[in-house]
C-alpha cells in the first residue's frame, strides 16, 4: 500500500515528499530524545452483571472494586445475530474470568517541542511531530497488547503470527476504548484511570470531558474471550438510556448529554410530549 501510494503518478510526489519528512523528524525525535514512552496495564478478576461488570479486588470474587458499564445494540438484526454489549465477552458468576486494563502515552514532552514550532511560524513542523506521536502512541499500543495476549496475562501462549497477520488482528482478544464504537461513552475512563492510578503512574491525566493529556495516548480495556470483537453499538433508544442512567446513577437529562450522538429519539420532542 505505501508502495502504491509513493509510485501514483498524481500524488506520489508528494506522498514521497511528506514520507521524507517524517523520517527526518522520526530520527530527530529519537536522537534528540524529543518524547517518552510511558505504560501501565493492570488485571483484574471479574464478571458479568447483565450489561455491567464488576470488577474485583479479590480472587474470590467477593469484593467489587468497580463497575464497568457497557452499552447494547438496538438495531433490527438478522435471525441469529445477537444484539451485542461488551459485557457478552465476560463470563457470568460462578466463572471465574477477569479483565485488563491499559493506558499508554507516546506524549511525554511533545507539547515542549509543538509549542517550540508553533511560536516559530512551522504550523507544518508542529502538526508532523504530534501526527508521529499519535502513531507511535498508537504502535505502542499494538505492541504492548501482543505482549499481553503472549506473557503478562498469557492467555494466547502459542501465538505466532506475521507482520501481516497482526495488522488483520486475526489474534485472540481485543482492547476497545471508551468513546469508540463499542463503548461510545467516554465518561468509563475516569474508572479505568482510577483503577490504573494513570496519572501518578505515567503523568497521563484526563480533562473534565474525558479527554487525555498529553493526546498523543491511547487507553482501553483488554478482552480475551475467543469470540470478542470489535463492534458499533449504534443509535440506541430511550428505554437503554434510562436503564444506563439508572446504573451509572446519573439523571436521563445527563445520560442523553453524554450519549447525545447515539439518541434514536429527540429528548426535547419527548419532554414536551
Amino acid at each position: 500500500m505505501e508502495s502504491v501510494l509513493l509510485d501514483d503518478e498524481k500524488v506520489g510526489k508528494a506522498a514521497r515528499d511528506l514520507y521524507a519528512d517524517a523520517q527526518n523528524m522520526l530520527k530527530r525525535m529519537v536522537d534528540e530524545k524529543w518524547i517518552t514512552a510511558r505504560a501501565v496495564i493492570g488485571f483484574w478478576p471479574a464478571n458479568q452483571a447483565d450489561d455491567d461488570i464488576l470488577i474485583y479486588g479479590d480472587k474470590a470474587r467477593k469484593f467489587p472494586i468497580a463497575t464497568l458499564h457497557t452499552l447494547r445494540q438496538q438495531m433490527t438484526r438478522e435471525q441469529g445475530r445477537p444484539n451485542l454489549a461488551l459485557a457478552d465477552f465476560i463470563a457470568p458468576p460462578g466463572i471465574a474470568d477477569y479483565i485488563g486494563g491499559f493506558v499508554v502515552t507516546a506524549g511525554i514532552g511533545e507539547e515542549k517541542h509543538i509549542k517550540a514550532f508553533e511560536d516559530a511560524k512551522d504550523d507544518y513542523s508542529a502538526i508532523l511531530l504530534r501526527a508521529l506521536s499519535d502513531r507511535l502512541a498508537e504502535a505502542f499500543a499494538e505492541r504492548l497488547h501482543q505482549k499481553v495476549r503472549t506473557d503478562y496475562w498469557g492467555y494466547a501462549l502459542e501465538e505466532q503470527l506475521s507482520n501481516t497477520d497482526l495488522i488483520a488482528e486475526k489474534y485472540q482478544g481485543i482492547r476497545p476504548a471508551p468513546g469508540y464504537p463499542a463503548q461510545p461513552e467516554h465518561s468509563e475512563k475516569a474508572t479505568l484511570f482510577k483503577l490504573l492510578d494513570a496519572e501518578h503512574k505515567i503523568g497521563v491525566k484526563l480533562t473534565e470531558s474525558f479527554a487525555m493529556w498529553p493526546g498523543s495516548s491511547v487507553s482501553g480495556f483488554y478482552y480475551a474471550h475467543p469470540e470478542s470483537r470489535y463492534f458499533g453499538v449504534g443509535k440506541i433508544e430511550r428505554d437503554q438510556v434510562q436503564d444506563y442512567a439508572r446504573r451509572k446513577d446519573w439523571t436521563v437529562a445527563e445520560a442523553e448529554r453524554w450519549l447525545a450522538p447515539l439518541l434514536n429519539y429527540n429528548p426535547r420532542a419527548v419532554d414536551a410530549a
